[in-house]
């Protein structure tokens, strides 16, 4: 969260000069993250953000186990347009995007990998290594709920879509440069099977569901 928090500190220090300013934490879908609010007008202000958080799991993707993190990290400008005396909100704006999806295969304990439906040894192959990533700019629309007491403290619930686009999928072998040359000549293909089944299983991703939490401080 170090950019986050270099990020905080600037929002921090813009908000005296400006009475219509706020500053927050928020966590959620996007992870862990700081935000900036300014409103110019009484139905509309304006948030600048970051959200970072790396999630670590193990599962199948495509037939083959892996150690997985998704690696969220995300900066963010949307405008917010009110409605008079209702705390709802509609919330459009785009995110600059370097969420990842970053796979290693666990370690087979010898056992072979079945790659694109054709056996190979762990020894050939090494570990099996993958990154999912997206468009570097994504589109975000939502809304939300901004509750507020005395004018100083707020709560904003966000509910929306980050669409993130089609995602992009490389898949590579550990130990392929050092396999025999029949062994590539089988491999290679079999990777970009293995590749597109994997991309495929991803694919759901490109529409990102977001739901955050965010407690703001008013200037």
């Amino acid at each position: 969260m170090t950019k986050a928090a270099l990020f905080a500190l600037i929002l921090a220090s813009s908000s005296a000069a400006n009475a219509d300013f706020g500053v927050g934490v928020k966590a959620g879908t996007l992870g862990i993250g700081v935000e900036g609010r300014w409103s110019p007008l009484p139905w509309l202000d304006l948030r600048l953000g970051a959200n970072q958080y790396d999630y670590d799991a193990t599962g199948v993707q495509a037939g083959i186990d892996y150690d997985a993190t998704l690696a969220l990290d995300t900066y963010f400008l949307t405008g917010n347009f009110s409605f008079p005396l209702s705390p709802f909100r509609i919330t459009a704006g785009a995110f600059s995007n370097g969420n990842e999806l970053q796979l290693m295969s666990q370690d087979t304990l010898g056992t072979d990998f079945n790659i694109g439906g054709v056996p190979f040894s762990s020894a050939d192959v090494g570990a099996l290594q993958s990154i999912t990533s997206f468009g570097s700019t994504a589109p975000y629309l939502g809304a939300g709920f901004d509750f507020e007491a005395f004018g100083k403290v707020g709560l904003n619930l966000d509910f929306g879509v980050l669409w993130q686009g089609e995602p992009t999928v490389s898949l590579n072998a550990t130990g392929l440069d050092t396999a025999p040359a029949q062994i590539q000549a089988l491999l290679i293909p079999a990777l970009e099977v293995e590749r597109l089944e994997l991309e495929d299983e991803v694919s759901s991703y490109k529409a990102w569901p977001v739901v955050s939490l965010s407690f703001i401080y008013n200037f």
